[in-house]
């Protein structure tokens, strides 16, 4: 999915309309996501972003974390055996895990026939459904030679 870069002044609007302060820790780990390729760890996140403000520590990003998926503008997405990866993109989409390499990408929303309709499974209520595709990523799955060329 190729998502333009969202502004400075978009990122500080979604914050307040969700009733949050904009503060420089929440600012940067909503703008990493929202302009970041891929769906980060918690670690990954800390990494980049103490880069540019050292100050920040791990419990302030997963602090914000939690206060950005309470107010609805962050996604965490639980992988077995692998660190927790979050993504801003928390439209409708699906995903696919690959098994190589643990990369998660966002695929665009495609209806499934016959989920739609069903609001219940059993005796349980469905708020929403995803896929999850799980395989050999793109990267992963090139022939060797060419995955050492584009290394370099």
């Amino acid at each position: 999915m190729c998502v333009e870069p969202v502004p400075r002044s978009d990122i500080q609007k979604y914050l307040r309309e969700r009733g949050l302060r904009c503060t420089p820790q929440r600012f940067a780990v909503l703008d990493l996501l929202v302009n970041h390729p891929g769906h980060p760890t918690a670690e990954e996140m800390f990494r980049q972003i103490n880069r540019a403000d050292p100050r920040a520590s791990r419990a302030t990003i997963y602090n914000t974390l939690r206060a950005l998926m309470d107010a609805g503008l962050v996604r965490e997405f639980v992988q077995e055996g692998r660190s927790s990866r979050f993504g801003a993109h928390v439209g409708s989409h699906h995903h696919f895990l690959c098994d190589r390499c643990g990369k998660l990408e966002d695929i665009e929303w495609f209806s499934v026939a016959g989920l739609p309709r069903r609001r219940e499974v059993g005796r349980r209520k469905v708020r929403e459904y995803e896929l999850v595709f799980r395989g050999v990523c793109e990267s992963c799955s090139a022939p060797r030679a060419r995955r050492k060329l584009s290394i370099h």
